[in-house]
C-alpha cells in the first residue's frame, strides 16, 4: 500500500479523481466500515488501493455510506491548524478534465469566498487514497474542493445554524455541478450537514503563509435567523442586453419556472442582467430544476445562495 511514491507522473492527471466522487451519505449500510474503527485512525484493513483500477473497480463498496451506530465524538478530533505546506506533486495538474467540464486550480486559498451547496462523502472512500495520495480519513476534518490548491485550509460554515469548522483540503471534487465542497464525514457531524446530506455554506479560504498585517481578514459570514433563512437561487445567465435578459426570463415563466427574477448588477464595472429562478424551498428541488431547466436547451444554471 506504501508502493504509491512509486506511480508514474502520468498519474498526476488520473489522480484527480481518486478520492472523491461527489457522493453524499444519507443512510448506513451493511457493506461500510463498522462504527468501531477508532476515530482518527485509518480503518484500511489491510485492503491494497489499487489506483490504476478504474474507478468503477477500485473500491470495496459500491455505494457510499456512512458506519453503523451513532457519530463520533467530536471533542476527541483535533481541528487542523493551518500552516504553511508544499504544494502537492499529485492532484494540482490545472487546467484539469473531469466529466467534460474544465477546472482551474487556484495560486493560494488566499481571497477564496464561496457560498453553495455542501456535500459528504464517507465509508467508501475511507482509508483509500485522495487525489493527492494521501488516505482519506473521514474522522478527521479534511476535504475536496475542485479549484483550492492540495494542501490546503478552509473554514466552512454552515448558513443555516452558524457552525463552522476549520479543514485541510486534500482531495478534488465534488464534481455534481452545483457542488462547492465535499467535507469529510466528521466535518460534515460537526457543522450539521450530516445527517440532511447537503447544507449551505460558505467556504473562505485560508492563507497561513501571509503576515497578519497583510492578510485581508475574511467578512463576517451571515447566518440564518428564522426570519430570514438562506435562500437557493439558480441563475440562468447574466446578460448586458437588457431585452435577451428579458427574453430568458420570459421562457421560464412560460415553463411555470416561479419566481423569476431579473436583478442588475455590475460587474468589472459594467452593468449585467441576472435571470435567476428562486428561491427554492431545497438542495433537492434545485437539482430537479436544474435539470428541467437544462432540458429546455438553456445552459446549467449557477447556484447562488443568498
Amino acid at each position: 500500500m506504501r508502493a504509491a511514491w512509486r506511480l508514474p507522473w502520468l498519474l498526476a492527471t488520473a489522480l484527480v479523481l481518486v478520492g472523491c466522487g461527489g457522493h453524499r451519505s444519507t443512510r448506513p449500510s451493511s457493506s461500510g466500515y463498522s462504527s468501531s474503527s477508532a476515530p482518527g485512525g485509518s480503518s484500511g484493513g489491510g485492503f491494497h488501493d489499487d489506483t490504476s483500477r478504474p474507478q468503477s473497480s477500485r473500491y470495496r463498496d459500491g455505494a457510499d455510506s456512512i458506519p453503523d451506530g451513532p457519530p463520533p465524538d467530536l471533542s476527541t478530533i483535533p481541528e487542523p491548524v493551518p500552516k504553511t505546506e508544499s504544494r502537492s506533486l499529485y492532484g494540482n495538474k490545472s487546467p484539469y478534465t473531469v466529466l467534460g467540464r474544465t477546472y482551474t486550480v487556484l495560486p493560494t486559498a488566499r481571497g477564496y469566498d464561496e457560498r453553495g451547496i455542501a456535500s459528504f462523502y464517507g465509508s467508501k472512500f475511507h482509508g483509500y487514497k485522495t487525489s493527492n495520495l494521501e488516505d482519506y480519513d473521514m474522522y478527521k476534518f479534511t476535504a475536496a474542493s475542485k479549484v483550492l490548491p492540495l494542501p490546503s485550509y478552509a473554514r466552512v460554515t454552515n448558513l443555516e445554524n452558524g457552525k463552522s469548522v476549520i479543514v485541510r483540503i486534500n482531495d478534488r471534487g465534488p464534481f455534481h455541478e452545483d457542488r462547492v465542497i465535499d467535507l469529510s464525514y466528521a466535518a460534515a457531524v460537526k457543522i450539521g450537514v450530516w445527517p440532511k446530506g447537503t447544507g449551505l455554506v460558505e467556504v473562505q479560504g485560508i492563507d497561513p503563509s501571509a503576515p497578519p498585517s497583510e492578510e485581508t481578514p475574511p467578512p463576517p459570514v451571515v447566518t440564518a435567523t428564522p426570519e430570514h433563512p438562506p435562500g437557493i437561487y439558480l441563475q440562468v445567465g447574466a446578460f448586458a442586453d437588457p431585452a435577451n435578459a428579458e427574453h430568458v426570463a420570459a421562457q421560464l415563466r412560460v415553463a411555470n419556472f416561479a419566481p423569476v427574477q431579473v436583478v442588475d448588477a455590475t460587474i468589472g464595472g459594467r452593468l449585467v442582467h441576472r435571470v435567476r429562478v428562486g428561491p427554492l424551498a431545497d438542495v433537492d428541488s434545485a437539482d430537479r430544476v436544474t435539470s428541467e431547466i437544462e432540458q429546455m436547451g438553456l445552459p446549467h444554471p449557477q447556484v447562488a445562495v443568498d
